[in-house]
């Protein structure tokens, strides 16, 4: 009898079947995303979203942001736990595309395997549905793709990318930061998903299964395991509402790679410095236990770790308070960690 060609391809090392399987239990996920834009679900060539609300702004703006969760990934394999990194894709993107001051309005994923799973597979997308979610977005579709022979068959990566609108008169905009304006930060909740290579190095790479797993006091009771696998914060509907009941602010950034050191200078423009006070916020005992087996400086910790700060909001000082208590009235944990002075566009620390 000749092969079927799911039966060939199947011998080839891709099984279409489970492929079939998988996106049929992503529906129930992929629904749970649906934002009144949403025209379609997952299936279709392309997928298809409403601009009509864009119709209300004056002059609207679409923002796009890609990117992935790198290295995390691997942690992720390692303790066989896949149903939160979805999120950490969803928040790298959507977060970046806040920063200009941008609501997302639907995301798309890419998911590259060497082997499908189709519960695997489940547990990625059940996260980045969660993570859109999260964020108020529609997720509207995206690729899976099995790579047999260019990837191990448990090694999977993830790519996503997001779309944003906003009103052209509420970009934010670094040059309306000004001298004097006060720095606000959000604490993360954790190392997030950079400087995983690092993590990976001096942590996991060095420590047996018993040691990752085991509950430290230290730790706040978790694993290391767990807590370096902890999501990230999602700040969307936070910082949204904040611009609506707080219309002043100037700037926000985004802590990612880089650290606040290389990131919070991308909110400044050429005639200012954001000065950060050292010991103004809490730093997650995570990142301590990770700068430590790292043997880092304080210094290489900044430019490397967000170091407890996931977002900066940068505002004048007049509505400080106000934007301290909206944003803690959304559940975030707000620190007051600097002001802007005169410079020429970088972050300087004190203390």
């Amino acid at each position: 009898m000749e092969k079927s060609f799911s039966d060939s391809y199947k011998a080839a090392g891709v099984d279409v079947t489970a492929g079939y399987k998988a996106v049929e239990l992503m529906k129930a996920h992929v629904a749970r995303t649906q934002t009144a834009g949403s025209l379609s679900g997952i299936g279709g060539f392309g997928g298809l979203f409403s601009a009509a609300a864009l119709k209300q702004m004056d002059d609207p703006i679409l923002v796009s942001g890609t990117d992935g969760v790198g290295t995390k990934l691997a942690l992720a394999q390692m303790a066989g736990k896949h149903d939160t990194v979805g999120i950490d894709l969803v928040a790298m993107c959507v977060n970046d595309v806040l920063a200009c001051g941008a609501e997302p309005l639907f995301f798309l994923d890419y998911v590259a395997i060497g082997k499908l799973r189709s519960d695997h597979i489940s547990q990625v997308v059940g996260g980045i549905a969660e993570g859109c979610r999260q964020a108020g977005c529609a997720l509207v579709g995206g690729e899976m793709a099995e790579h047999p022979g260019v990837m191990n068959p448990d090694d999977y990566d993830l790519s996503g990318f997001c779309v944003g609108a906003v009103d052209r008169p509420k970009m934010l905009n670094p040059e309306n930061v000004a001298e004097g304006d006060v720095i606000l930060g959000l604490a993360s909740t954790g190392i997030h998903s950079n400087g995983f290579s690092l993590v990976r190095r001096a942590v996991t790479e060095v420590m047996d299964a018993g040691e990752l797993t085991v509950e430290r006091a230290e730790l706040d009771g978790v694993s290391v395991l767990d807590a370096l696998l902890a999501p990230t914060r999602i700040y969307v509907k936070s910082i949204l509402e904040l611009r609506r009941e707080v219309p002043q602010i100037h700037a926000v950034a985004h802590i990612t790679g880089g650290g606040i050191t290389e990131n919070l200078n991308r909110a400044l423009n050429d005639h200012v410095d954001a000065q950060v006070n050292e010991g103004s916020w809490t730093q997650p005992p995570i990142i301590d236990f990770v700068v430590e087996k790292a043997g880092l400086s304080r210094e290489e910790a900044l430019k490397t770790f967000n170091c407890g700060i996931g977002m900066c909001v940068i505002c004048p000082p007049e509505v400080e308070r106000a934007a301290i208590e909206q944003l803690e009235s959304t559940g975030e944990k707000v620190f007051k960690i600097g002001s802007v002075i005169p410079g020429d566009g970088k972050v300087v620390y004190r203390g």
